[in-house]
């Protein structure tokens, strides 16, 4: 299995959903987990600053995962619901329900439950250090801050951002980074990569390179 993790916009669902489609795996956004609990949350109508871990909890009963091309998405209620999931309400509640221990254990056990019926690619946060110490690759994805502001605003304005929105964005990353420390810690044996220059099919193509090396290596 490979296991990618680093900070917020580092590119890790796009680049792990195409390494997965070049090697024939399964493709896991443990993130996705997170934002499909607290949208569950968020439709019970309890403001999110009253929610506690056994609320969310009991929400995210409401979450399934399906199977969409080479990876499996998240659903709310038996339905797909990428837009819900991705928008700014939960943008906004997403921190606090991926701090809370007891949901950071239902995410880690949904994504051990895929991983033991077949190969797969995880990303997330803490994806090579607590939840697949024992990964066959473990890859960490660095970038400089203003060019994940500027990705990530690309993605979502589908357009190209001004400098003052990058610079705006920019601060949200960093304020992200300092609260998701404790999370995104680097394994001691994981592979670090710069994507700061980097095509995306640069990276994949390392990725790759790496996980076959080590499939070779268990023949």
């Amino acid at each position: 299995m490979v296991a990618i993790d680093g900070p917020a916009a580092s590119g890790k669902s796009s680049t792990a959903e195409w390494v997965a489609r070049e090697l024939g795996y399964c493709h896991i956004d443990s993130g996705a987990l997170y934002r499909a609990a607290a949208a569950a949350a968020i439709r019970t109508g309890v403001p999110p600053e009253e929610w506690t871990p056994r609320h969310v909890l009991d929400a995210a009963r409401m979450v399934s995962l399906a199977s969409s091309g080479t990876s499996l998405e998240p659903q709310l209620d038996g339905a797909p619901a990428d837009a819900e999931i991705r928008s700014p309400s939960v943008n906004a509640a997403v921190p606090r329900v991926a701090r809370m221990q007891p949901v950071r254990a239902w995410v880690n056990e949904q994504v051990r439950e895929v991983a033991a019926r077949q190969n797969v690619v995880v990303d997330g946060r803490d994806i090579g250090t607590a939840v697949f110490p024992e990964a066959d690759v473990k890859v960490y994805l660095v970038a400089d801050p203003w060019e994940r502001a500027k990705r990530r605003l690309v993605q979502h304005l589908r357009r190209l951002p001004t400098d003052e929105e990058i610079a705006a964005e920019t601060d949200r990353l960093v304020h992200r980074d300092a609260a998701d420390a404790t999370q995104s810690v680097k394994a001691r044996d994981a592979v670090e990569i710069n994507t700061t220059h980097l095509m995306q099919e640069e990276q994949v193509a390392r990725i790759v390179a790496l996980a076959k090396a080590a499939i070779r290596g268990k023949a």
